[in-house]
């Protein structure tokens, strides 16, 4: 049983990413749009809205499967608190996208493409961390 739900939080955890990855990259094509482009306006939006409502059960999926291998199987260490840490810095991540697509989509954002690309590489520094904790279990 630990194998099958180590296997599915790992899934749910790369298909999460895979959101994390991409709709932040969604936001920097949205700042780049130039003004009086609807069409295309319209059509990152579309991509952006149906990415966040996709990736959201995933991460809760992902989230949850970590919690019962930590709870249900009993895996002990700081380096989990620290991981925990940054999982928990992702979902404030995540619903920081949220907030941001919304003001996009009321016509209020007020950051640049350059602001965006950088926000894009946060969630690459957190997998960096995170798999060097689980893997090495530093402390």
């Amino acid at each position: 049983m630990l194998l099958v739900v180590k296997s599915l939080h790992i899934s749910f955890v790369v298909a999460w990413f895979a959101g994390l990855f991409y709709l932040p990259r969604i936001f920097v094509n949205l700042a780049m749009v130039p003004e009086g482009s609807t069409a295309e306006e319209q059509r990152l939006l579309l991509m952006a809205r149906k990415l966040y409502r996709f990736m959201t059960p995933l991460g809760i999926l992902a989230v949850a499967l970590g919690l019962w291998l930590w709870f249900g199987f009993d895996f002990v260490g700081a380096w989990l608190h620290a991981k925990t840490l940054l999982v928990l810095f992702l979902v404030v991540y995540h619903l920081y996208c949220g907030q941001l697509l919304r003001k996009f989509e009321s016509q209020q954002n007020a950051r640049n493409h350059v602001w965006f690309r950088f926000f894009n590489e946060i969630p690459v520094l957190v997998l960096f961390t995170v798999v060097f904790l689980v893997v090495l279990k530093p402390f």
